[in-house]
This record gives C-alpha cells, structure tokens and sequence, in this order.
C-alpha cells in the first residue's frame, strides 16, 4: 500500500519564480531522502465555489494562485522515515522559516493519507 502527504496553498503570482524555486528544491531533496515521488502543481480549472473550493480552502487573494502537490510513500512509516530527514537537510532551511517562505504558511493545508484504491487494484 502506499502513502501521501498532500498540499494546498496559496502562491502570489508576484513570487511565482521565487516558489517554483523552492518546490524543485523540495523535489530535489524528498527524491533524494526517498520519497518514491514528488509532485507540484498551479491551478487552471479551479472555480470559486459557494459553499467549498479549492480557492476558498486557502482564503485565496486576487493576487494570488493555488498550488497542490504530493509526496508518495511506501508507508506511513516510510514517510515519517523520510520526512525526519528531510526536516534535518540544511538545505531545507529556509523552507522551515515562515520568514522566507515566498507564500503565507498560515493558510497551508496538509495531511497524509493513505491508500484506498489504485488504478492498478
């Protein structure tokens, strides 16, 4: 079975290079820990909802674009293997500074999660 942690955040259009910066980063170093894939994405077909979205979930702002992505695991316990070293990478550190990070970590939302069906069930 396998295992993801999932994201959702708001990025500033203005900081969008200064983010893509930072996810191949975190790309780079969750591959090189041992995530089994590591994955970003920018929204294009979100629309505002009336009572839930993906927009509204984060308090999105006009000047402003949500992003999701997702690190896939082997298992809950592969990812808290992975995410111990990551969290210990230097290179991660301005990541763990909500001083630096070029979007508003209060209105990150993430979980992990794990499997209930496959395309390949």
């Amino acid at each position: 079975m396998s295992y993801i942690d999932v994201f959702v955040l708001p990025v500033p259009r203005s900081r969008l290079e200064e983010y893509r910066s930072m996810a191949a980063l975190a790309c780079r170093v969750w591959i090189e820990h041992g995530a089994l894939e590591y994955r970003e994405f920018l929204a294009d077909d979100v629309p505002n909802g009336e009572v839930t979205s993906f927009p509204m979930s984060v308090r999105i702002q006009d000047d402003e674009i949500v992003g999701i992505g997702y690190a896939r695991y082997v298992s809950r316990e592969h990812r808290d293997e992975v995410t111990r070293k990551v969290m210990a990478d230097e290179r991660m550190a301005d990541c763990m500074d909500p001083h630096k990070l070029p979007f508003d970590g209060k209105r990150l939302i993430w979980g992990g999660f794990k499997r209930l069906i496959g395309s390949d069930d």
